[in-house]
């Protein structure tokens, strides 16, 4: 029984256990906008005591938390501008991926955008039970560091659904909260952010750990064939007939649907179409390689029962060859082991040398960002392929701490965006008042940024919807 089967019986079980608890609890269960809350005083004293033991720490962390507010707020706005820039500016890109750039996290959502890895209901528990409680705990901690008084602790969920789409909460008194100093305010909300992103540093941590010492090298992956760009205008056959003035329509009316489809750049030959450009102008096209012509799929694990580790060791085991010799290469995917048998080419720089007509992604470093997830990633090296010496239960850990890092960074991102539903609301308009001294300033100026932020996000959905119909 996979994975899968395991998951769905305790999703079964979760859904049974809470429907039952919350009909035996349903007198302390109270509505409150959209949430059910059942509140209780559970971990406040451990809050109590942290919160005044520590306060020397938790002043060093307070300005620490505070400004990686700021930056997570800043990141946050430059992410939204981005994400509405791609997808007003770029249908193709919208087109291409079909994902709405507001997506909730649902377990299995990686049923409905296939380039995810799998997300049990069991990653969705456990990685919601971690991210909620620490946020929500680093909340009251420095509430009771700054002499804020809570209510109550306890956790909530949408009637609207079954009770699986859960919610934890420290409830402090608005009063007290109101009255602590403008950067007490600012500390306290910012704790949460700061919270999910030490849980994303120590996940990576882990994460790096576990992968080294869990899983083997034991071939490469490659990311596809060579290609080459060509305007479509230097375009003089395809699939045998010539073709006069080419453009794109004259171009897709030619193509066949079969598995190649023989292009002609004046005395260079392709087999296919790998890209299309934007504007319709230009084609990424196929090589007329060993490779693709195969059809080699998946990792290369062997070549002539000889192990490739890596690029360099495929690119030296080549060498051995000249173009014209027949190697064996060893391969795997999904699983499925294929031995193939291919006659080498001529490398198109160098007719003397083999070609097999295999291309491997570069780290993409152009950014600082970039550069960042690239280090902080660096444990996995590129085009490696990878196998569990734990079998699918090493797979199912690796994604479960994948899943962890990925979602505490962007719930530490998300919560800092300044819009009022958000932590990020509220500090924004401390941050205003702090330097306007106006309440009535720092209200205009959260409402109205709020309503764009809302609008933008109306508008991209609308314009999403659209270009998917049409």
């Amino acid at each position: 029984m996979g994975f899968l089967m395991y998951d769905l019986i305790f999703l079964a079980a979760f859904i049974i256990f809470f429907s039952i608890f919350l009909v035996r609890k349903r007198k302390g269960v109270k509505k409150q906008g959209l949430l059910l809350l059942y509140r209780t005083t559970w971990g406040m004293k451990l809050i109590e005591r942290i919160g005044t033991k520590y306060k020397k720490t938790l002043t060093v962390l307070s300005h620490v938390s505070v400004w990686l507010g700021y930056v997570l707020m800043a990141a946050m706005l430059w992410l939204f501008y981005t994400v509405v820039k791609v997808y007003l500016l770029r249908p193709d890109i919208v087109t291409a991926i079909k994902v709405p750039p507001i997506m909730p996290l649902i377990p299995y959502i990686d049923k409905l955008v296939p380039f995810l890895p799998s997300f049990y209901f069991t990653y969705f528990i456990v990685i919601l039970a971690i991210i909620a409680i620490s946020h929500e705990f680093a909340h009251g901690i420095f509430m009771r560091r700054y002499g804020i008084k809570i209510k109550s602790t306890g956790f909530g969920f949408f009637p609207f659904f079954l009770p699986v789409f859960l919610a934890a909460f420290v409830e402090q008194d608005e009063k007290s909260m109101v009255k602590a100093k403008n950067f007490e305010q600012r500390a306290v909300l910012a704790a949460g952010t700061f919270a999910n992103t030490i849980t994303a540093v120590l996940g990576l941590i882990v994460l790096g750990v576990f992968f080294s010492a869990a899983f083997t090298p034991v071939g490469i992956s490659f990311n596809g064939y060579v290609s080459t760009p060509v305007n479509i205008t230097s375009i003089t056959s395809i699939n045998g007939v010539s073709v006069v003035n080419p453009n794109f329509d004259k171009v897709e009316e030619l193509v066949l649907d079969a598995n190649f489809n023989y292009i002609d750049v004046g005395d260079q030959k392709y087999v296919g179409i790998a890209a299309i450009s934007s504007d319709k102008t230009k084609l990424a096209l196929y090589d007329d390689a060993p490779a693709i012509k195969a059809g080699l799929n998946g990792a290369i694990l062997k070549i002539n029962d000889v192990t490739i580790g890596s690029v360099d060791k495929l690119t030296l085991e080549l060498a051995k060859y000249k173009p014209g010799d027949t190697i064996k290469i060893d391969s795997k995917f999904m699983e499925e082991e294929k031995i193939y048998e291919i006659v080498l080419g001529e490398h198109p720089e160098d007719s003397e040398k083999p070609y097999l007509g295999l291309a491997f992604s570069e780290p993409q470093q152009q950014n600082l960002l970039r550069k960042a997830l690239y280090a902080a990633s660096s444990f996995k090296k590129d085009n490696i392929y990878y196998e569990s010496d734990l079998g699918e239960f090493g797979w199912f850990v690796y994604y479960l701490l994948w899943w962890l890092v990925l979602i505490s960074l962007s719930v530490a991102l998300v919560n800092m965006l300044p819009m009022g539903i958000f932590d990020g609301g509220r500090f924004f308009y401390l941050i205003i008042l702090k330097f306007t001294k106006s309440e009535k300033i720092a209200a205009n100026s959260f409402k109205w940024l709020t309503n764009i932020i809302l609008l933008m996000v109306l508008a991209i959905m609308l314009y999403w919807g659209y270009v998917i119909a049409f």
